[in-house]
């Protein structure tokens, strides 16, 4: 069992969650899922589902940031928006509208524990643990968004609102969209938001 398996495994959890939410991502549902042997739960996650959990947080979190630092810094801050749109609207017509964004999820779920959980600290420290985790990777997103904004020219409180704004308004359309099971809503929000943008980094 290679640290390949793991990277497979905590991909595999990412992608799950993304569709059928935290707690419905089983660790048998993973091991289904990647293909991958039974035992490499113990060997790579010895904490159990909360360790494989937390470590999926990250992963999907980077997934997004990498290439949004990338492009915001050689692009700037159009380029940005347009690629964190992109990004869910593939992901959702990629997936038939079944798939959404797993930080959201977990951001959304009450975690119940697991048999294979190894914590004994209890539900709500478990809770506090993953929010924790969530909350960095939005903040992440912001933070980035936030600095790009920032070489244009915005001031840091206009700035730091934009960004928020960003993040809240597409993580949400997202839900929406699977809903309506179309792209509508996150073309109508997008377009809105480029406008703004667009005012915004014009008036600086």
């Amino acid at each position: 069992m290679t640290s390949d398996t793991r990277v497979k495994m905590v991909a595999g959890a990412a992608e799950l969650m993304s569709r059928r939410g935290v707690n419905a991502t089983s660790v048998r549902e993973v091991v289904r899922h990647t293909g991958t042997p039974r035992g490499s739960i113990s060997h790579h996650f010895p904490n159990g589902k909360q360790q494989l959990i937390e470590d999926a947080i990250v992963f999907a979190g980077a997934q997004v940031s990498g290439p949004l630092r990338h492009l915001t810094s050689e692009r700037g801050a159009m380029a940005g928006l347009h690629a964190f749109i992109t990004l869910w609207k593939k992901t959702l017509e990629r997936t038939n509208y079944q798939a959404g964004c797993p930080i959201l999820a977990v951001a959304v779920e009450e975690y119940i524990g697991d048999v294979s959980d190894k914590n004994t600290a209890g539900g709500q420290a478990t809770q506090r643990r993953l929010l924790d985790l969530a909350q960095s990777v939005f903040a992440d997103w912001q933070q980035i968004l936030f600095a790009a904004l920032k070489r244009e020219g915005l001031p840091a409180s206009r700035a730091r609102r934009l960004a928020t704004l960003i993040i809240a308004s597409v993580e949400g359309t997202v839900a929406m969209c699977r809903a309506a099971r179309s792209a509508q809503p996150l073309e109508e929000v997008s377009h809105e938001l480029e406008v703004l943008l667009m005012g915004a980094i014009k008036k600086h």
